[in-house]
């Protein structure tokens, strides 16, 4: 509720309203029609097209749709709602009276905490799957961030035939390998700053209500258990990690432009980059999109907070 102004309660009450049917649009339950872009074999979300004949079938496409349904997800801080009986009310009676509705949404209210409450299109099971997938190297996680396909693409390029017209996706990190795009793969695998920050922003408030206690394998196959704090710790990291100078002194921004890199005129002069290359780091397409990429600035701070409390309590015992 904006601000606890009461004055926004009616709207809060559109939104909630809004967030489930949407949910239930998702899933398509006790609609009788349409498929669920929820994969439960894969564990993942896909797109769904849908021919004027009726015909479905899902777009199995490792990409950024399959992440976007994580951003969905509100932590609450229930005495909040408590203070807004007609929003706390509209809720209850959602739950009581639509449970086809209601039930295509995590509404949890943890009894060890009852101040807190998280509302999630995304259940805690669903979680830990879409994690799988988005924290393996050989599919999301690079190093400077999450990808916008996956790497798995590369090898294994998706084919859709619609109308007799084949259509191919493969993971292009950087430039197009074709002219079909304009000269770049845009959302086909670069690494898009204002998605991680969101992403990095979600899985935040997860943290917020399932604690240290909820723990995913960062990356996927390492064998390291991580909190969710400290999996946007790691994606911070490596998101500033386009920055930042590493061992040798150079930043991933700049690529192989030694000018940029060594120049004591240029090297500390750095570009908001419209993406970064999916593999290398290096800044491409337009390079002033401070409208967004500017949202680095709030991962660098966040990464140096963390920094500063884990070297104190190092330096503490």
């Amino acid at each position: 509720l904006a601000a606890e102004d009461a004055a926004y309660e009616d709207v809060a009450v559109k939104f909630w309203e809004h967030f489930l049917f949407i949910s239930n649009a998702m899933y398509r339950r006790g609609l009788g029609e349409g498929l669920s872009l929820w994969d439960e074999e894969d564990g993942f979300f896909y797109d769904v097209v849908r021919r004027p004949s009726g015909e479905q079938k899902p777009v199995k496409v490792r990409s950024l749709v399959g992440l976007i349904p994580l951003l969905a997800t509100a932590a609450v801080d229930y005495r909040v709602i408590d203070r807004y009986p007609a929003f706390r009310e509209r809720v209850e009676w959602f739950m009581q009276n639509r449970p086809e509705l209601a039930g295509n949404v995590a509404v949890m209210r943890d009894k060890r905490r009852p101040d807190r409450a998280l509302l999630s299109v995304v259940k805690p099971e669903q979680l830990q799957r879409v994690l799988r997938v988005m924290l393996d190297e050989e599919e999301f996680l690079s190093p400077h961030g999450i990808r916008s396909v996956s790497r798995a693409h590369g090898e294994r390029p998706y084919t859709l035939t619609v109308a007799g017209v084949e259509h191919t996706l493969a993971y292009q990190p950087g430039e197009s390998r074709s002219g079909l795009f304009g000269g770049n793969s845009n959302w086909r695998g670069p690494v898009w700053v204002p998605l991680n920050y969101l992403l990095i922003e979600a899985l935040q408030r997860f943290a917020f209500y399932f604690g240290n206690a909820y723990r995913v394998e960062c990356p996927t196959g390492s064998g390291r258990m991580l909190t969710l704090d400290e999996v946007t710790t790691e994606l911070s990291r490596r998101v500033a990690g386009l920055y930042l100078r590493d061992t040798a002194g150079r930043r991933a921004v700049f690529g192989e432009n030694e000018l940029f890199q060594n120049d004591p005129l240029w090297r500390d002069y750095l570009p908001f980059h419209e993406y970064f290359h999916g593999d290398s780091g290096q800044g491409l397409g337009a390079s002033h999109q401070t409208g967004w990429t500017a949202l680095i600035a709030k991962l660098l701070q966040q990464s140096g907070q963390q920094f500063a409390r884990t070297r104190s309590k190092r330096e503490r015992g």
